[in-house]
């Protein structure tokens, strides 16, 4: 079978009623790495199934950081907000890798992307502390707000981040 086949037959794989099955497909699509991601993103654009989206977000996971940047651009582009929530949580798996594309995004216009990716920072935790909070001192505004209010709704550990950031400032004075 052609690769776009194999893809479409195991993307038919997650409406499969036995969960070892739409696992098994969640598996063998991440194999396929870049050839999956466009297919993966067109599943969570435009199945109505949150099923789908699921199954996909974790596809879009598994494949890690190649997917990064074409859900980064889906998601500036494709304002759906089930579509956004799940490439948000795909990214927040996805990890470390994803924590600097995912901030240069924050300098975007469109508050609710702002909102969803600064979910999947929150998902990242520890890792993304840092790099936000280098963010508090950048000079796009958006950024700057975005880092802090990030740092924030993580919770003691981004609190901690903030508060360092606002020591290490009065000792630089």
């Amino acid at each position: 079978m052609k690769t776009n086949e194999t893809i479409a037959t195991l993307i038919s794989g997650f409406r499969n009623p036995s969960i070892g099955i739409r696992h098994k497909a969640v598996k063998e699509l991440a194999t396929y790495g870049e050839c999956a991601i466009a297919p993966m993103i067109t599943v969570l654009q435009e199945d109505k199934d949150s099923n789908m989206w699921w199954y996909a977000a974790a596809t879009l996971a598994r494949i890690g950081e190649p997917a990064i940047i074409p859900l980064l651009r889906s998601m500036n582009t494709h304002h759906e907000v089930g579509f956004r929530k799940y490439a948000a949580a795909a990214l927040g798996e996805i990890g470390a890798p994803a924590v600097e594309p995912i901030i240069e995004a924050m300098a975007s216009d469109d508050r609710e992307l702002r909102g969803f990716l600064s979910l999947a920072l929150c998902r990242i935790g520890k890792p993304a502390i840092i790099p936000l909070t280098q963010h508090l001192e950048s000079s796009n505004e958006i950024k700057k707000s975005c880092a802090a209010l990030t740092l924030w709704q993580m919770g003691e550990n981004g609190i901690v981040g903030l508060v360092e950031n606002v020591k290490n400032n009065e000792t630089k004075k």
